[in-house]
C-alpha cells in the first residue's frame, strides 16, 4: 500500500457517523468509523436499524482469494471492474490480492480511484469529454507512476481526444486500446476489421495517443453461449495478432489484450491461453468485477464456476436485513425495504432466513413478489411462520446495483460481529 493510499483510507476511518449513513446505530452519531468498528457491535443486537445491508467478512475474503488464485493459475493479469462497488477499501484489497489495477467506466470513477492512490486504471469506455481529458493529462504529467489505458472505438473519438489533449498541453500520451464490438446489435466498439484498422491509423496519426492493444466485452455477444463467446474472443485475439504483424505495436514493452466480465471468464482464460507468441509480452487482462461480493441471482446462475466446478465456487456475500412491518393477511406480509435499498434491475430479492428472539431459521414459504419504494411485498404460503417484528434476511441479485444504494456498509462475521465498514462513492 502506498503512503498516499494509506492516508486516504485513514481519512475514511476518521469520518464521523451520522444521518447520512442509513442502517447504522442512531446512538453511534458522532463516533468516527474507526471508533464504531472498534466497538465490534453485533449486527442484530448492537442498535443497527432495519433495513441494513451487510457484507459477510468470511465470504468477501473467500471471493478475493479465489479470483486471485484463478487469475494466477491461468496466467492472467486482473483489473476488476471497480464500478461494481466504487469502494476504495475494496479496490485496495483487490490490489493486495494480486490485481494489476482497477477497471472503471467514467471520469468520476477515475477521480475517486486516484483520490485513493490507485496507480493503474483501465477505462473501459471511449473518453471524449474535454474537461475530463484535461484532468487526465494533468494527472499523467504530474505522476510518472500513474498508468491509464482507455478504449477508442471511432475515428471521430480519436480526433476529439487528440484535440482536447493538445489543447491541454499534454506531454505524456494516453495509452489506448481499440475496442472490438461483440457483434451486430451489441453495445459499443468497432464492428469490422477494416473499421478497427481505420481507428488504429487515426491513433498513429496523433502524438497524444499511443496504441497499446485491443479489448472488448464478451458479455455483449448477442445470444451469448460458449460457442459464440469463444468465437468472438478468437476474433479479438486475431485482431491483436494482425495489428502486431502490421507493426502497430512497435516500441511497446507489452501488448494489452483485454476482456472478461463476470459471466464468461472461463472462455476468456481458455482463448487467451491460445494467444500466439509475439515479439513482445502480452498482458492478458481479465476485468471481472462482480465476483467481489457475488450475488444470489444473476451472477450466481451465470458464474463460470458452475461450468467448471473444480475451479472452486464464489459465495454470495451480501444480505439485506429487513423487518416485517405489516401482516395484513395470512397470504401476505410487508418488510421495510424496497427499491431504495435493494437491487431490482434484473431479479427481485430472495427471502432466505427469518430471525426471531435471536434464533435464525430458513424463510420457508416466504417469497418476494414485488418492490415499492420502501416496502418489499412478500407472499406467504401456509407453512410460513412470520410475524410483525421478525427480521427477514434477503439475498440480492446483481451487485452492480446493490453497492450504489448504501454509502457505508457494515462488514459482519458469521456471528453478526461487525468488524469493518465499507465506504462507497457513487
Amino acid at each position: 500500500m502506498t503512503a498516499d493510499t494509506a492516508q486516504a483510507l485513514a481519512r475514511l476511518a476518521a469520518e464521523r457517523v451520522d444521518h447520512r449513513f442509513k442502517g447504522l446505530p442512531p446512538d453511534a452519531d458522532g463516533l468516527t468509523v474507526a471508533e464504531l468498528a472498534g466497538q465490534r457491535r453485533n449486527l442484530f443486537t448492537g442498535g443497527f436499524a432495519t433495513p441494513v445491508l451487510a457484507l459477510s467478512a468470511e465470504r468477501l475474503e473467500h471471493n478475493l482469494q479465489l479470483m486471485e488464485t484463478y487469475a494466477a493459475r491461468h496466467g492472467l493479469a486482473f483489473a476488476p471492474h471497480g464500478k461494481t462497488s466504487m469502494a476504495p477499501q475494496l479496490f485496495q484489497r483487490q490490489i493486495e490480492h494480486g490485481a494489476w489495477g482497477i477497471t472503471l467506466a467514467v471520469p468520476h470513477q477515475v477521480r475517486v480511484a486516484r483520490a485513493f492512490g490507485t496507480r493503474r486504471v483501465f477505462l473501459a469506455n471511449e473518453l471524449v469529454d474535454a474537461a475530463a481529458l484535461r484532468w487526465i493529462a494533468a494527472e499523467l504529467d504530474a505522476d510518472p507512476d500513474f498508468e491509464l489505458v482507455c478504449y477508442v472505438d471511432s475515428v471521430r473519438g480519436v480526433e476529439l481526444m487528440d484535440a482536447a489533449l493538445r489543447d491541454a498541453g499534454a506531454t505524456r500520451p494516453v495509452d489506448v486500446v481499440v475496442e472490438l464490438a461483440a457483434g451486430e446489435g451489441a453495445r459499443t466498439g468497432v464492428r469490422t476489421g477494416a473499421g478497427c484498422a481505420a481507428v488504429a491509423d487515426a491513433v498513429a496519426g496523433t502524438r497524444t495517443l499511443r496504441l497499446v492493444g485491443v479489448a472488448g466485452y464478451e458479455g455483449e455477444v448477442p445470444k451469448a453461449d460458449t460457442e459464440r463467446v469463444t468465437a468472438w474472443l478468437r476474433r479479438l485475439v486475431a485482431l491483436a495478432a494482425d495489428f502486431h504483424k502490421e507493426g502497430r505495436f512497435a516500441g511497446l514493452d507489452e501488448i494489452v489484450v483485454s476482456a472478461g466480465g463476470s459471466a464468461w471468464f472461463d472462455a476468456v482464460a481458455e482463448v487467451f491461453a491460445e494467444i500466439p507468441e509475439l515479439s513482445r509480452p502480452v498482458l492478458k487482462l481479465l476485468r471481472s468485477g462482480a465476483y467481489v461480493s457475488h450475488d444470489d441471482g444473476h451472477y450466481r446462475k451465470l458464474t463460470p464456476f458452475n461450468r467448471v466446478p473444480e475451479e472452486g465456487a464464489l459465495e454470495p456475500a451480501f444480505r439485506l436485513w429487513t423487518q416485517v412491518v405489516s401482516r395484513p393477511t395470512a397470504e401476505q406480509a410487508f418488510v421495510n425495504a424496497g427499491k431504495r435499498d435493494a437491487a431490482y434491475d434484473l431479479d427481485l430479492p430472495f427471502a432466505q432466513v427469518i430471525r426471531r428472539d435471536g434464533a435464525e431459521r430458513p424463510a420457508t414459504g416466504v417469497s418476494v413478489t414485488a418492490l415499492s419504494d420502501q416496502h418489499a411485498w412478500l407472499a406467504t404460503a401456509p407453512e410460513a411462520d412470520l410475524e410483525v417484528g421478525d427480521w427477514v434476511g434477503l439475498g440480492l441479485s446483481h451487485p452492480c446495483t446493490s453497492f450504489d444504494k448504501w454509502p457505508l456498509i457494515p462488514v459482519a462475521e458469521a456471528d453478526g460481529t461487525v468488524v469493518d465498514y465499507v465506504r462507497t462513492f457513487f
